[in-house]
């Protein structure tokens, strides 16, 4: 898909989601994974500055193979649903300085568990061609039932009769990630590439990498 023009209004914004969701692959169209990548992005300047982080990882063995970083200044406002136009702009930017593509994006965020069924996962995927997984942690719309303290216990997330998500305890007795397709993978498998990229920690090794990147001392 081309870029789109990001200096929309809000309403603007919400119109596209609408129109780009029925572009969203929700079937399996990835092949070999070798390279997974995990994207998160924070914020400098008071907000004013988007610092996009990639971290390109080895599959299955999950060794570091190289990472990006991208400061964009970040022109459209915080809007809870609206994320995507705030961040893949600069998510772009630190995807375009790996020097390979990866084979699979774990976004910091939602995909299709979201209340116009594109969030960044759905939004970054359709844009970049390449098979992306929402790994949120925190839940922007749905409801689930009692999940399990196990690590890898699940329960579906739901909306309006249709399941969104899987809730998902990445870890024993932590609060739960909220996993989602994005584009390009069906949601068991998904879900399977979130517990494979699980170590020790609460987050899939891929986007507790970018988180460091994205949100730690200034590099």
């Amino acid at each position: 898909m081309e870029p789109h023009n990001w200096d929309m209004t809000p309403a603007e914004a919400r119109a596209l989601q609408e129109s780009l969701r029925a572009q969203v692959v929700r079937d399996d169209q990835l092949g070999p994974v070798k390279l997974v990548a995990g994207l998160d992005v924070g914020f400098e300047d008071g907000g004013a500055t988007a610092r996009a982080a990639v971290a390109a990882l080895s599959f299955p063995d999950l060794r570091m193979v190289e990472t990006a970083i991208a400061r964009v200044p970040a022109k459209f406002p915080y809007i809870p649903g609206l994320l995507s136009f705030r961040e893949v702009p600069a998510l772009l930017a630190a995807l375009s300085k790996l020097g390979a593509p990866p084979d699979l994006l774990l976004c910091d965020g939602q995909g299709i568990a979201h209340p116009r069924r594109f969030g960044v996962a759905c939004h970054l995927g359709l844009l970049t061609g390449i098979p992306s997984i929402g790994v949120a942690k925190s839940r922007l719309t749905g409801t689930f039932g009692p999940l399990p303290e196990a690590k890898g216990s699940t329960v579906p997330l739901l909306d309006k009769g249709e399941q969104i998500g899987v809730v998902l305890r990445s870890r024993d007795g932590v609060n739960p990630l909220f996993v989602s397709l994005g584009h390009k993978v069906c949601l068991g498998t998904a879900v399977a590439y979130v517990m494979a990229c699980l170590t020790r920690y609460r987050l899939p090794e891929t986007t507790r990498q970018a988180h460091h990147l994205a949100s730690g001392p200034q590099a």
